[in-house]
């Protein structure tokens, strides 16, 4: 784990699921608490609901294989209308409103996220990317400029190709970037208050996982399905450096809510 370098400014990277986006009041309340945090900031979003939603409008076959979105060129084109334009605009149109002066990108945009198509093993995703690299010299001029960047869930090969790529993952990979020059928080938002003994009981919050814990709950199966890769993220987070990741619901951008998970190394 790296050390926070002496004298890094602090930096929030929230990551925004697809629950919270496609609730316009939940959406608004908790781009409330995202503009109240100190910059700098980054925000980070999917919107698969959303995109799934266009997908059946436009009689357009969804494809899904052990809980992950096959990414076909129809597919493709769904979500970059949907991610890069509609929730991307919005969101950055709903900040504007609030004081917040957000930009919208993609990763393609100043080349600032490089995927590769993910390779074909016993399932082809289709396009979808890899992260490799994230130009942090972009991004950290755009932060010095007083600029909010707000990430949608697509990233380029840097030969023309647009590629779905997860934004836990994206987040993730721009949060370990900075930790060069920032003390890095990543805080994962979603619809649960964190991460749960049992899935059925909101009040069953576990408050401090560090990484012999986790080991644990995915042995005995607390942790599994969609949460897993989730924490997977949280704790290569760590290890690249990043200082702190919490995951909650929104309200934990409020420094006196307490429920939420804390994960360390």
């Amino acid at each position: 784990m790296k050390t926070p370098p002496s004298g890094a400014g602090g930096i929030n990277i929230v990551k925004i699921g697809g629950n919270v986006i496609e609730n316009e009041q939940e959406l608004d309340a908790f781009l409330t608490l995202f503009a109240q945090l100190p910059e700098p900031k980054i925000l980070v979003h999917g919107g698969g609901k959303l995109a799934s939603e266009m997908a059946k409008k436009l009689d357009i076959p969804i494809k899904m294989t052990q809980g992950r979105r096959i990414t076909d060129v129809e597919t493709l084109d769904v979500i970059t209308m949907v991610y890069g334009g509609k929730v991307n605009k919005n969101i950055v149109a709903k900040l504007q409103a609030k004081k917040c002066n957000a930009i919208g990108l993609s990763g393609a945009d100043g080349n600032t996220i490089l995927s590769v198509k993910r390779p074909v093993k016993d399932v082809d995703f289709g396009f979808v990317g890899d992260v490799v690299a994230v130009n942090t010299e972009v991004i950290t001029s755009l932060l010095s400029a007083g600029l909010t960047p707000v990430f949608c869930a697509i990233t380029h090969d840097k030969n023309g190709q647009l590629l779905n790529t997860n934004a836990d993952t994206i987040a993730c990979e721009i949060a370990r970037s900075l930790t060069e020059n920032h003390e890095v928080t990543l805080f994962y938002c979603f619809e649960k208050a964190g991460v749960l003994k049992n899935v059925s009981d909101e009040n069953s919050v576990i408050k401090e996982i560090n990484l012999e814990e986790y080991r644990k709950l995915v042995e005995n199966g607390t942790v599994s399905e969609g949460m897993l890769p989730k924490l997977q993220n949280c704790f290569y987070a760590l290890e690249g450096g990043v200082h702190r990741v919490q995951l909650g619901k929104p309200a934990m951008l409020n420094p006196n809510e307490t429920e939420f998970t804390s994960l360390s190394l």
